[in-house]
């Protein structure tokens, strides 16, 4: 067994980077097609994903940095109490790791075209996963009203 103060480093590498048309599109737009570029080598590690519409994108939040990192945020609204970093989505975490349910547009070769990604351009991807196992999908959830709120 690990124990949590005997683990001093994590070794992570992209297997990949996100390529967008343009740096300064908005990251949330839900309709934007992005361009995931896997490392050549990796190419067969997406055989078979053709047959998923959705993927998780896991990506290093790339652009947050170190003095940015909080663990109680106010989400920049007069009124609103502060609230824990995991009890939010925001970009600002203890480690900047980042995960999106996308739709899986087109793959070709180590390619894949996907909708919906919000990472910036040259954001590295750590991993890609299938989306649709029972367990991925919750249809009696509980989520507080702020957490829909823009």
């Amino acid at each position: 067994m690990i124990l949590l103060s005997a683990l001093k480093k994590i070794e992570i590498r992209p297997i990949g980077f996100v390529k967008r048309t343009s740096s300064n599109e908005d990251a949330r737009d839900e309709n934007l097609v992005s361009t995931i570029v896997l490392k050549k080598d990796l190419t067969k590690a997406l055989d078979g994903i053709e047959e998923f519409s959705h993927v998780f994108i896991i990506y290093w939040m790339h652009k947050i940095s170190n003095t940015e990192k909080k663990i109680v945020q106010t989400r920049g609204r007069a009124g609103m109490p502060p609230i824990g970093i995991f009890a939010c989505r925001g970009p600002i975490r203890p480690n900047p790791i980042g995960l999106t349910l996308v739709e899986l547009v087109k793959r070709k070769e180590n390619v894949l075209r996907v909708r919906g990604l919000d990472a910036f351009d040259g954001t590295p991807v750590l991993d890609i996963k299938p989306y649709g196992r029972p367990c991925d999908i919750v249809a009696n959830f509980k989520a507080p009203k702020r957490f829909y709120e823009n």
